[in-house]
């Protein structure tokens, strides 16, 4: 079950990492939005209502959950960005996911959201400076202070930790070849 859940393995929290090492991660960010769009969009209706695993997220909520996580990120970045260690706003995700626009919503709308959205993360993220990627906000539920660096990384692997439940899904059901 734990492959199922974590396709490319659980983030590692509190590692630092170089400017090489960033600029991949933007660039990992930088590509989900077509590399979503040319997995998903093929798929029927009802391969996009099918779970990504057992009592796991249909294939649509999981596209709908990466436009929320990646709108709260952006918000989250700007708040570090012009605030001193901002407290931010956690949400209960899998409750979002559930709402009308997690479930039901077309999903074009989250393709097309995660389109725009990410050219202007990705031009945020590529304007930072070492300095600027030091900034930290503080995540209540984990009472843990992150610096946007490490940000920037765990947001790589959401990106790619979400990719590869689609992905992995669609190869188990024969929707694609490898």
């Amino acid at each position: 079950m734990e492959s199922f859940s974590y396709p490319i393995g659980r983030f590692e929290y509190g590692k630092t990492y170089t400017i090489a090492e960033t600029k991949s991660h933007i660039q990992t960010i930088s590509a989900l939005p077509s590399k979503l769009f040319n997995i998903v969009n093929p798929l029927s209706q009802a391969q996009l209502e099918t779970p990504y695993r057992p009592e796991g997220w249909t294939v649509l909520q999981t596209v709908h959950h990466i436009a929320d996580s990646h709108m709260n990120a952006y918000i989250r970045f700007k708040l570090a960005l012009t605030e001193d260690n901002p407290f931010i706003k956690p949400y209960e995700e899998a409750l979002w996911a559930d709402l009308a626009d997690g479930a039901g919503a077309p999903l074009d709308w989250s393709l097309q959201l995660l389109k725009y959205l990410h050219l202007r993360w990705v031009m945020l993220l590529n304007s930072l400076t070492e300095e600027d990627l030091q900034r930290t906000y503080f995540h209540p539920e984990t009472k843990r202070v992150f610096p946007l660096q490490e940000v920037v990384a765990m947001y790589a692997w959401h990106s790619e930790h979400h990719y590869e439940h689609i992905h992995r899904l669609c190869l188990r059901e024969g929707w694609i070849a490898e």
